[in-house]
């Protein structure tokens, strides 16, 4: 795992567990989701991460992430401009149509 460049570390802390074994992070952390790490030596360790669901992992892998930022960055080079819907219509009129369904 890769540790970020720009982690600077904060002051240690001393934290008591309550009878009901949590403790408070403070609400820097509130609501957010943490991997938590035992190791054999005591320690523990509380990492923040983001949860991709299944269905959006494809966007994480190649060549679609790299499509995925491309568009991303031309989306925010050019200026947007209205669409000429005549023009559209007659561009989809002239395509060839797609069979729908299954493949075989």
């Amino acid at each position: 795992m890769k540790a970020r460049a720009n982690a600077v570390a904060e002051p240690a802390e001393v934290k008591v567990v309550g009878k009901s074994g949590q403790i408070s992070l403070g609400k820097k952390y509130a609501g957010r989701t943490l991997r938590l790490e035992r190791f054999g030596d005591g320690r523990i360790v509380l990492t923040a991460v983001a949860l991709v669901p299944e269905t959006q992992l494809w966007t994480l892998s190649e060549p679609h992430r790299s499509r995925i930022e491309s568009a991303l960055d031309w989306a925010g080079k050019t200026e947007p401009r209205e669409s000429n819907l005549d023009e559209l219509l007659k561009r989809v009129s002239k395509s060839p149509r797609r069979r729908r369904g299954r493949r075989r």
